[in-house]
This record gives structure tokens, sequence and C-alpha cells, in this order.
């Protein structure tokens, strides 16, 4: 079965539908959500794509990515996906969305509306094989720093989104989850 990504406009309003795979190479505007999960201790889990990704593969990133499917709420898609790649549910909560468009690997461009949420956790994840190869928990003083060192281990929105990422949790005074 082929996965369908909700296309939007730029006030993330529906327009239509698109197979991902398509629209990832036609670089269309679709509805996405980058989830970053805490531990009580402040440390954000990342992961480190698995080689057989169809795009950015093998370079570290936030908790887990997707897209919601036609029908299916930003929260609802978040935590299925959630479960699907790192092996647990949790409570999230939504804190800002951006739009950025950029090509990457494998003549694919990412050009995504993208949900930006967060929740907290502190087990160990089960992350899927198919789909991480790795996982950490890191402070984000310590990521932020390599990011400026070695920006190309790192997936382009997980980049992009974390300066924005820290002053939003840090602002929000229902999240404690902010190491720095």
């Amino acid at each position: 079965m082929k996965e369908e990504l909700i296309l939007v406009n730029e006030n993330d309003e529906e327009i239509g539908v698109e197979e991902k795979i398509t629209a990832h190479l036609n670089g269309v505007l679709h509805r996405a959500f980058s989830l970053f999960i805490f531990n009580s201790g402040g440390q954000l889990l990342v992961q480190k794509r698995t080689s057989t990704k169809y795009h950015s593969q093998g370079l570290w990133s936030n908790t887990c990515c997707g897209h919601p499917r036609p029908g299916e709420s930003i929260e609802k898609a978040s935590r299925r996906r959630l479960k699907e790649e790192m092996g647990f549910d949790c409570v999230v909560q939504k804190i800002f969305e951006f739009v950025y468009c950029v090509q990457v690997d494998n003549g694919f461009y990412e050009h995504e509306y993208d949900h930006i949420l967060v929740g907290q956790f502190d087990g160990t994840p089960a992350p899927n094989r198919n789909e991480v190869d790795d996982w950490d928990w890191v402070n984000l003083s310590k990521i932020r720093l390599d990011m400026q060192t070695h920006p190309d281990n790192y997936t382009y929105w997980f980049r992009i989104s974390i300066d924005e990422l820290c002053r939003s949790v840090k602002s929000a005074k229902s999240l404690v989850i902010y190491d720095s």
C-alpha cells in the first residue's frame, strides 16, 4: 500500500493528497511533524537514521519524524510514528511550526509544513532496526555545539529547528525539559 501525504498551502490548509515518494521527488509542500522527546534530566533522545532510508541515510536527527495520514491528527500521527520507530508512546505537546524547502540527496526534496512537538519519556527505547541504526540521550548544549562543528552529520530539518526548539521550550512554563 502506497502512503499518501497531505498537501497543504503556506497556511497549512489542505489542498490535496499525493503519494509519498512522488511528493518528495516533486518537492510539493506537505504536512509533516518532528517529535523531540526529552527525559526528566532534560536530555533529548536522538536517533541515527538507518542506512536504508530513501534519503538522509545515516544522519543523526530528532527523536522521530513523519507525516499524518489523510484524516489523522498531528498528535495521533506523531504518537503512532513514535511507537513504530522508537518502540514507545508518550503524551506530546505541539510547540511551534515552520515551513522549509531543501533538496536532500538522491533527487528528493523536503518541502514541509513541519509541526514541532515535544514529550517526556524516562524509559529505554526499543527502536525498529528498519528505521533506526542508533540512538542516544544528549544534552542540547552538546548537540548544538556538535552541529556547528559537524553539520553534515545531522538532518537538515533537525539543524534548522533546534534553535527555535530551545527558545520555545525555555519560554514554555509548562515544560521543564530544557537544559541550556
